[in-house]
């Protein structure tokens, strides 16, 4: 074996230089990046086929490329005519992207390092369609993939240049492939959203130069995705606050409060197992949050059926969002309405207790700009004084049912 070359201790104290950063001009995308690209870094970037991602990065290298980019789009899906048709219905097609269809990985490479100068981003749509002739196997295989997101990746930390790939995901919402691929990379981002909505969240899950679980909120429109300044004024659209079940939640993706309606009916049910429908929201907490309120405060609501539903096809996984959800569910039984200025955050516990959240002052800040001045939240929480804000303490939730039907 050769001898290795010796490399420079350091210690943990130190200044190091941020790494450089390269701005597309969407600032939802740049947001969900840490700041903007870092050159020679590899993004994965996973969603449902048709949910817009081809949209997004056109746009996005559209946008670089009118600052000064050198950016390369390349289709392994699409002829370049329907790229340049989706190009002229967003309005980009006057942008300077060069485009490539090709799936050969050997042949992408090789026309990238011949062009000049060296390439700010190049676009691999998708990584599922692409083959190495070194690899005797079909493309989209489990070698394959590897292979060829292996040698982008090099290409990346050779050149300096950003290699942003795409992939579709599963039907358990995974990216296919070997899970190795996310270990390359230095970020991967989910493109999320309901088709049946105009709504897309943009949400980094890796990201080795910057946040995770931060978003991006987009809205998808006839002239392509536009970009939400303020989502929580979105989502809550216009709100009917004499229905029953219908409450606010006040949750965090990130760094950003955002203010979701959660919509809860239950009804009387004709059968021996009642029914449990759930949009946007995980069903094994309803289910939890359910059995609390039956056990712990003498709310008799499991034989009936509940059908749950966070408004705008955003989906929640905060556990912070418990107490919206039990509001909502004593809320539609007694047939009371809850308070329209009013917002609820708070984790239950198996003891019926309400447990404290992180962030209060942030999601209570962002529930006083949209007009809701008062917050029910847990009895420990920390209490920041926000102007405007009236603050309803909770013990438990026997107590949270005492005051909705009081």
């Amino acid at each position: 074996m050769p001898k290795g070359r010796v490399g420079k201790l350091v210690g943990l104290t130190g200044n190091s230089p941020a790494p450089p950063r390269t701005l597309t001009g969407i600032n939802e995308f740049d947001r969900v990046t840490g700041g903007g690209l870092v050159p020679g870094t590899g993004v994965l970037i996973g969603g449902d086929p048709g949910i817009g991602k081809s949209t997004l990065l056109l746009q996005a290298m559209a946008a670089l490329s009118g600052k000064g980019g050198h950016v390369i789009y390349v289709s392994g899906e699409e002829a370049i005519d329907q790229v340049r048709l989706r190009a002229e219905r967003l309005g980009v097609a006057g942008r300077d992207v060069m485009l490539l269809a090709e799936t050969n990985v050997s042949d992408i490479l090789a026309t990238i390092r011949e062009s000049a100068p060296v390439p700010t981003v190049v676009v691999i749509d998708s990584i599922q369609t692409l083959w190495s002739p070194v690899i005797g196997a079909a493309p989209g295989t489990v070698s394959q993939l590897r292979a060829g997101s292996e040698a982008l990746i090099r290409f990346a930390k050779q050149t300096g240049a950003s290699v942003l790939l795409v992939g579709h995901v599963t039907k358990d919402g995974q990216i296919a492939g070997p899970k190795v691929i996310e270990h390359m990379v230095d970020t991967v981002l989910y493109f999320e959203g309901d088709r049946g909505h105009q709504f897309r969240i943009l949400r980094a899950v890796k990201n080795r130069f910057g946040p995770t679980d931060e978003i991006g909120v987009f809205e998808m429109s006839d002239r392509g995705l536009q970009e939400v300044d303020n989502p929580s004024r979105l989502l809550m659209g216009v709100r009917d606050t004499s229905t029953p079940g219908t409450a606010v939640f006040a949750g965090m993706e990130g760094s950003r409060p955002l203010l979701m309606e959660v919509q809860a009916l239950v009804s009387q049910s004709s059968l021996g197992t009642p029914r449990r429908a759930v949009v946007g929201w995980d069903s094994n907490r309803l289910a939890m949050i359910v059995a609390v309120l039956e056990t712990r405060a003498g709310i008799a609501i499991g034989a009936h059926d509940i059908y749950l539903n966070v408004a705008g096809g955003v989906r929640v996984r905060e556990p912070g969002a418990d107490l919206a959800v039990a509001a909502a569910l004593v809320s539609s039984l007694c047939a009371i309405a809850l308070p329209f200025d009013a917002v609820f955050f708070g984790e239950i516990a198996l003891s019926g207790a309400v447990r404290p959240i992180g962030q209060t002052e942030q999601r209570l800040k962002e529930a006083a700009k949209l007009g809701l001045n008062r917050a029910v939240i847990a009895a420990g929480a920390e209490t920041p004084c926000v102007t405007g804000v009236d603050l309803k303490l909770m013990d438990d939730l026997s107590a949270l049912a005492a005051w909705i039907t009081s």
